[in-house]
């Protein structure tokens, strides 16, 4: 750890951006070879200026009284940076910066730094995205509330003691509405968004250190579920009288073979479908979740959906490629859909993305590098959850294979002992 740091102060007029002949007086603080900027709301006559000496030229009053004031401003940066070091506290030149201009680090909150990073993401992530650390920040909150009975908490007060209480406290909370207290791995999905909000602190140095250096999150291994060919071929044959289950089953076969999120497919228009180098038809989209570029072939069946509805009443009037419905509604719907084919699993639009990506894409042969590209995954490591899957059938369909020939073994015997 560093014990001894370099400091230094330094004046310089804004000369470049002067006004009317008169340049803003800036202070330089640098520490450990990292420096900042303070605006001293002080100008000064750029002809009055000495750059090389750091002050104002001449004898004149004014330039006694801005010399005068650049010494009182000296003396009590060095102040400050004298009792960060006699009190044994870390020091940079942000600190320096915030203690001079009364923005003492220390005094920095949980909502304020809530309050910065609402502010950093609005316009930098996805809807989605910023509304799961909405709802982080609420269990904040209430755990504050309901536990510390308080409203707010300096930053310098956490540690990995509050973190290891707080995620007691979301194991054991049973949100309203719900019939049971959250899994394992939502409660450390919430953490993890805490972390990130903390870390942020960190780094703009609202806090000196990391309560969360020690805390390490784990996840419960999940099955990712799909639907096998059967039960995709049941859910694309099946005929249902009622327009509003047809329409659902077409958005959820159509994600089957494109692997486009709901969010994403609500969006495509028909600009989004491109004529490819192959001749054939393509959807080039962005996935809002990630804002990566995605090109997906539209295959055959995706094709026949698409024309399907090119000329329906609710494409014509929202300008839309596929009639768009709610998440919820189409969630529920599903259930029906579900129901009607024989299909026991908990049917839900997202399964049709983990069907693209194993029963239609990797176990024909599909290279998960390709299928990766085609999902939109930032990291391979991401698709190879359902790299996993396959490997799983290719071991059952391994076992069958021993099954026929040693039956075909059999019956060869049986016809050498019968000759």
């Amino acid at each position: 750890m560093r014990t001894k740091n370099t400091f230094s102060i330094s004046f310089w007029a804004d000369l470049k951006n002067a006004k009317n002949d008169k340049a803003l007086i800036y202070a330089r603080v640098t520490v450990n070879s990292k420096r900042v900027n303070i605006s001293l709301k002080r100008k000064v006559y750029i002809y009055d200026w000495d750059s090389k000496k750091s002050k104002a030229k001449g004898t004149s009053p004014h330039a006694r009284q801005t010399n005068l004031y650049l010494d009182q401003v000296h003396a009590r940066l060095f102040q400050i940076f004298q009792d960060f070091k006699f009190k044994g506290e870390f020091i940079t030149a942000q600190l320096v910066k915030a203690a001079y201009n009364g923005e003492a680090n220390s005094d920095k909150t949980l909502l304020n730094i809530f309050s910065y990073h609402e502010i950093k993401i609005e316009n930098t992530l996805a809807v989605g995205t910023i509304r799961n650390f909405e709802v982080s920040t609420r269990y904040v909150l209430r755990y504050l509330n309901d536990v510390l009975k308080t409203s707010d908490l300096y930053l310098k007060q956490l540690d990995y003691k509050f973190i290891s209480d707080y995620e007691t406290y979301l194991h054991n909370y049973y949100p309203k509405g719900h019939p049971k207290a959250m899994s394992h791995n939502t409660v450390m999905k919430h953490i993890q968004r805490l972390r990130k909000i903390i870390t942020l602190a960190y780094h703009i140095e609202w806090i000196d250190k990391d309560p969360f250096v020690r805390w390490k999150p784990t996840f419960e291994k999940r099955e990712r579920q799909f639907l096998s060919e059967n039960e995709l071929s049941n859910i694309e044959s099946y005929y249902f009288p009622i327009e509003r289950l047809d329409r659902v089953r077409d958005l959820f076969v159509f994600s089957c073979y494109t692997g486009i999120s709901y969010v994403d497919v609500i969006h495509l228009t028909p600009d989004n479908i491109v004529k490819d180098i192959d001749g054939h038809n393509w959807i080039y989209t962005k996935r809002q979740k990630t804002k990566t570029l995605v090109k997906i072939p539209i295959l055959e069946k995706a094709e026949e959906i698409i024309q399907k509805y090119s000329d329906h009443p609710i494409t014509q009037v929202s300008g839309t490629l596929l009639p768009v419905i709610t998440n919820e509604k189409l969630n529920l719907y599903l259930k029906e859909v579900a129901d009607a084919c024989g299909i026991s699993k908990n049917l839900t639009f997202h399964m049709a993305r983990h069907t693209f990506a194993t029963t239609v894409t990797l176990t024909n042969g599909v290279p998960i590098e390709t299928v990766s590209k085609l999902l939109g995954h930032t990291k391979i490591a991401t698709t190879q959850i359902y790299a996993k899957v396959i490997d799983r059938k290719i071991a059952g369909d391994m076992s069958t294979l021993r099954n026929v020939l040693s039956a075909k073994k059999t019956e060869e015997k049986t016809k050498k002992a019968q000759s």
